[in-house]
């Protein structure tokens, strides 16, 4: 039986094994949320479940606890950040930051980041602008995982993309949250921790051997074929090369050290007329959408991100669900680095 954690909580522990390996409080304080938002919305292969991961990633020295971050302003409405491979919540909350300052003023703004590492759930940096009343796209590339158009192995990352439109404030902020590949790194390692089957067609062996077996699959394949390889291709180009930092070339050269690079991009809708008019229109597309025609067997026609959002709801209110593999493995990173454990039920 999973046991269930009230998110304040979790996000109190999470910040504490941070800080005992060496983050400051404040770069602590600023990523914890990151791993609680992904799992309060059933993103659980991006949320707390990464958090041993990280705690590797700073023992082996591949994420530095800390950096010596610095911004670099080449616009008033352009900001290149040097994360001096901060984790990527603690790089990435800075650059939302940084964003919307800058679109408050210039109406539009562009951010991008290099060299951190594991950017997290994109989502949740567009979301953190949505909540601002801007519009957020995000796009992150990273060392190559997942296959590229008739190439076989790891050609290419599995690059995200979110995009966060928020509204009059009635209803959730849409949020498309999505990898270029048909499934996330993460997701494979959640249903191998589950003993579940993968998808058809989402992943390959090494040798680039389909299979669903978690347990052997190695590579994500690209969403849509073609598609996803060339949008996982577009945000290299449009992260890593735009700040003079590309990983493909270095990474298929020998220089295989895991990093990753992202891209904020911050639209005021007040820029472009009355904000409020703005939000109202949002709402009046979704209901649009909600009330369209649904196909045989269809309940309910959804907008991105509506169904995280409801559970969202319920685990706020329930607590986050923690399977007991996962919550024994927390408990032994907390204990090897002296954090106390918090009481749960």
């Amino acid at each position: 039986m999973p046991i269930t954690v009230p998110p304040a909580t979790f996000e109190g522990f999470i910040g504490d094994i941070f800080q005992a390996v060496g983050v400051s409080a404040d770069d602590a304080r600023a990523a914890a949320p990151a791993f609680v938002w992904a799992s309060l919305r059933g993103v659980d292969s991006h949320g707390v479940s990464r958090v041993p991961r990280y705690v590797e990633m700073f023992a082996n020295g591949v994420a530095n606890p800390t950096p010596a971050i610095t911004v670099t302003d080449s616009t008033p409405g352009v900001s290149v950040i040097d994360a001096d491979f901060a984790p990527g919540p603690v790089a990435l909350t800075r650059a939302a930051e940084i964003a919307i300052e800058k679109a408050r003023t210039q109406g539009v703004a562009i951010v991008s980041v290099r060299n951190t590492v594991h950017t997290g759930a994109i989502g949740y940096y567009a979301s953190l602008i949505a909540d601002a009343g801007l519009v957020g796209i995000g796009v992150a590339a990273g060392s190559p995982m997942m296959s590229y158009e008739g190439a076989v192995g790891a050609s290419v990352a599995t690059s995200p993309l979110a995009i966060a439109v928020p509204g009059t404030g009635e209803k959730p902020a849409v949020l498309l949250d999505m990898a270029s590949s048909l499934i996330a790194m993460g997701k494979i390692a959640q249903y191998k921790r589950e003993g579940k089957q993968l998808p058809e067609g989402s992943a390959t062996t090494a040798d680039g051997t389909p299979t669903t077996d978690p347990e052997i699959a190695k590579i994500p394949t690209p969403l849509g074929g073609p598609k996803g390889s060339g949008l996982s291709l577009m945000f290299e180009l449009l992260t890593s090369v735009l700040v003079t930092a590309p990983i493909l070339t270095a990474y298929h050269g020998g220089q295989k050290k895991h990093r990753q690079n992202a891209t904020l991009i911050v639209i005021d809708p007040a820029a472009f007329g009355p904000a409020d008019e703005f939000a109202a229109n949002v709402d009046a597309t979704i209901d649009t959408i909600h009330g369209l025609p649904r196909a045989e067997g269809v309940e309910r026609i959804l907008v991105p991100g509506e169904r995280s959002a409801e559970t969202r709801a319920k685990r706020s209110d329930a607590g986050i669900p923690v399977g007991d593999k996962l919550w024994a493995e927390l408990v032994e990173v907390a204990s090897t680095l002296g954090v106390a454990v918090p009481e749960v039920g």
